[in-house]
């Protein structure tokens, strides 16, 4: 009997020590867990409050204050869209027909193709050759409205002058655009390799997301030469005498309005702005640009390219 009685209280005490720790293991579970919550709603609540750190649009409002139709512009610039945006809110033809001008601006090519695709912008910066691969014209009534110049592409290097052979680019490091619609950065030195016979497997490839990372890469001398066009200021960190031209007439980019409606009023008015502001860009290039509509006399017409 007393046997049993120590055995029945030894399991007693052990029944009691693991109710205990029960106790401590679930006490620590909760304060884990009670933890965790908190934790959680600290995040959700600074996730809330998290500023937009990447700004690309700017907003500006017409006189018709109580109109909620918007006009929304896209444009590769910052600049371009902020200035265009404003003057597009001062103007009278504008403020009958919109409460305010929206200008989102994207320096990637991948960024143009999501407005022209969605058929997002009402009037857009874009380049021919993306707008005939959505069929843009025809989808969403895309109208040119004014254009700039052709220009040449060109193998662009900091050492030496690129040489067209199959030999030359076996061993160089290349840099490129990875969008396939950019002509001077993708399209056309591709066609080049192709037609000498080389293997895109073969070579030393460096892709970038704009021609301003190009060109980084160049003078960075991370890559041995790139594919890109020639601007007036390259010369202030590359040499002219180190490019050569790949193709030379390729068409520039153009300004495009959605004519969904036959606004002719609207369409001049865009037109005039974008003269305007042609003449206060800083490259020469951008300076030269070609109006497509005759707003001189009514009835409006399409003149087209000269």
């Amino acid at each position: 009997m007393y046997y049993n009685f120590i055995l029945d209280r030894c399991f007693l005490d052990i029944k009691k020590l693991m109710l205990h720790k029960t106790a401590i293991v679930t006490f620590m579970f909760i304060v884990l867990l009670l933890s965790w919550f908190a934790g959680q709603m600290a995040v959700d609540e600074k996730e809330i409050a998290f500023p937009v750190m990447i700004e690309t649009s700017t907003t500006c409002q017409t006189t018709a204050t109580a109109n909620q139709n918007q006009l929304i512009v896209f444009t590769p610039s910052k600049y371009v869209a902020q200035l265009l945006t404003k003057n597009l809110c001062d103007d009278k033809v504008v403020a009958k027909q919109y409460g305010s001008v929206i200008g989102y601006w994207g320096y990637r090519t991948v960024d143009s193709l999501e407005f022209v695709g969605k058929g997002i912008a009402d009037l857009i910066l874009a380049k021919n050759n993306i707008m005939e691969a959505f069929r843009a014209e025809t989808t969403y009534n895309y109208q040119p409205v004014v254009g700039f110049s052709d220009y040449t592409a060109f193998f662009i290097s900091s050492k030496e002058k690129p040489l067209i052979t199959k030999q030359y680019f076996l061993d160089k490091k290349i840099g490129l655009l990875d969008y396939p619609t950019s002509r001077s950065g993708h399209i056309l030195p591709k066609q080049t390799f192709k037609q000498l016979g080389l293997n895109i497997a073969q070579l030393k490839i460096t892709y970038a997301s704009s021609h301003n990372e190009l060109r980084e890469l160049l003078a960075n001398g991370q890559v041995d030469l790139i594919a890109s066009f020639w601007r007036e200021n390259d010369s202030k960190r590359f040499s002219k005498n180190y490019i050569t031209p790949i193709s030379s007439n390729v068409a520039g980019t153009r300004w495009y309005l959605k004519m969904q409606h036959n606004n002719t009023d609207l369409l001049c008015a865009v037109q005039s702005h974008l003269l305007s502001m042609s003449k206060e860009q800083s490259f020469q290039y951008y300076q030269d640009v070609e109006p497509y509509w005759q707003c001189n006399n009514y009835p409006v017409t399409f003149i087209g390219e000269s």
